[in-house]
């Protein structure tokens, strides 16, 4: 098996943060919303995540275990987070953000992806030390 190469998206972007009291709105109504699905790819332990399987760590993914995210209800709260301050890509007029960024308590980057477009349903992961991406969501 050939060892993973580390390649990662080059078009991602944060939009600017909200500017006006309609956008901040928006963002607080999305993370009202938002859920937060899962991968077992990411995960070592299922905790509370309900995943089938229940882990399936896959060699090259950063795991959630491995900053403390172990439970549905952290990963959820820093999405909404996340999502509240702006940390989001493109904001579709009537949809959901393709990705959406944190920070945990530690200083640890996360990176949520849309997997459920019509219920605003994510899966997330800590950002890979060598991911250049990580610094733009730490600076934000």
């Amino acid at each position: 098996m050939r060892p993973r190469r580390d390649t990662f998206n080059p078009k991602r972007k944060i939009r600017p943060a909200p500017a006006t009291n309609d956008e901040r709105m928006r963002l607080e109504e999305l993370a009202d919303k938002v859920g937060y699905g899962g991968n077992p790819e990411h995960k070592r332990n299922p905790g509370d995540f309900q995943l089938t399987p229940p882990s399936n760590p896959r060699p090259g993914k950063t795991l959630c275990d491995s900053v403390g995210i172990i439970t549905r209800s952290d990963a959820t709260k820093l999405l909404r987070e996340g999502m509240k301050r702006g940390l989001v890509s493109d904001l579709p007029d009537e949809g959901w953000p393709k990705n959406v960024w944190a920070v945990d308590a530690d200083g640890h980057p996360l990176e949520a992806q849309l997997e459920n477009a019509l219920e605003g349903i994510y899966h997330g992961y800590p950002m890979p030390l060598a991911d250049p991406f990580r610094m733009k969501v730490l600076e934000r």
